[in-house]
């Protein structure tokens, strides 16, 4: 069987020469006679593995010196309980609410403080990124919290709030996909499942001026000092995940970076939502002003049309396209693993699917 088109929203694919490198280690990494699986965490090999690992993070994300980079467990989730009891000394935070995820962290927040929604797309399935008001914005806020990019709305932030408390992202699906100025941030953390690796693996990228004010009540897996402190290795953390997430780090370098990478996604994103906007059939969800260029959700208005598209496309090779339920209809996630090949094997099906609807309507 060949191998398909996968646009998951995650865990996603994979750049193939990383799973071929790994296919080949996979029994026996370099001089060490086993695999990176069996590899304990406090052995030469793997230091050189994780050190590596962050040396090419900060190189790609152009990381300044006074942040620390961390590689956790738990995904991007354990961040929402994180980041209040690390941030948090009013015990309060604004957020902008821009999808299911942003309402998890704002729910999570909330066991711990106040949360604040600054703005919010709830009105409009989430189709949307508001804009925002400074008034609404707390002046005592420890953290301004956003979600970067939406990953089952398919909207981003094109455009920064500006504002004086830390601003906090979850950057889980837009991660190494466009350049982000790591500066203007407090905090960006992102689950690997989406754009740099597997899934169990978090990264999180923190100023340093934030750690070792954690509250009284953090455990001490959850406080971020722990983790600096010891290099990401006071416990055994999720060894073969790093491995894997430095061969696409890796990876990317040869893409010609971040800079390489994001030229390709928009010319993949440009291809998609060019043939969404001159569909008859077709429609995309997001606002044109805030498109995502990473997830891109769409719909033909019936759902019987959207199940035998789905069926169809998953008989052609074109696999995990069904959309979120609060969402319907489809959705392709063209991370940076996804070739521009596979983008236009999707739009060219798509173009014969509605070009068959048509005839069969006008046949009816």
């Amino acid at each position: 069987m060949e191998r398909v088109y996968n646009f998951s929203p995650g865990p996603a694919c994979l750049p193939l020469p990383v799973l071929e490198k790994a296919a080949k280690e996979m029994t026996l990494y370099g001089k060490t006679g086993m695999s990176v699986m069996e590899l304990s965490h406090r052995s030469k090999a793997f230091l050189e593995i994780i050190q590596v690992a962050e040396k090419n993070l900060r190189s790609l994300m152009d990381i300044p010196e006074n942040y620390k980079v961390l590689f956790l467990q738990g995904g991007a989730s354990s961040q929402f309980a994180m980041v209040p009891l690390n941030l948090f000394k009013n015990r309060k935070a604004d957020f902008v609410k821009t999808g299911q995820w942003a309402k998890k962290a704002i729910e999570q927040a909330k066991a711990y403080g106040s949360a604040n929604v600054v703005a919010s797309s709830e009105d409009k399935i989430f189709s949307y990124i508001p804009v925002l008001d400074p008034s609404e914005f707390s002046p005592d806020a420890d953290y301004f919290h956003i979600t970067l990019n939406n990953t089952i709305y398919g909207t981003r932030f094109t455009l920064l709030p500006d504002v004086s408390a830390p601003l906090v992202a979850d950057a889980s699906s837009i991660i190494l996909s466009q350049a982000i100025d790591v500066s203007k941030f407090g905090v960006i953390y992102a689950g690997a499942q989406k754009n740099f690796g597997p899934s169990g693996l978090c990264a999180v990228v923190i100023r340093e001026d934030l750690i070792g004010k954690a509250l009284p009540e953090t455990p001490i897996m959850f406080n971020y000092k722990t983790h600096a402190d010891e290099g990401s290795l006071y416990n055994t953390p999720p060894t073969y995940s790093i491995y894997i997430a430095n061969l696409v780090f890796e990876w990317l370098k040869d893409q010609g970076g971040v800079a390489g990478i994001q030229k390709v996604n928009e010319e993949k994103a440009a291809l998609l939502y060019g043939f969404l906007d001159g569909s008859s059939l077709f429609k995309g969800t997001a606002e044109v002003k805030d498109r995502s260029i990473m997830n891109v959700p769409f719909v033909t208005g019936s759902e019987e049309t959207d199940e035998s598209f789905i069926k169809e496309a998953t008989a052609a090779g074109l696999v995990n396209l069904k959309g979120h339920r609060t969402v319907g209809g489809m959705r392709a996630s063209i991370y940076n693993a996804m070739p521009i090949e596979g983008v236009q094997r999707l739009v060219e099906f798509m173009k014969e699917y509605e070009a068959k609807a048509l005839r069969g309507k006008a046949q009816s």
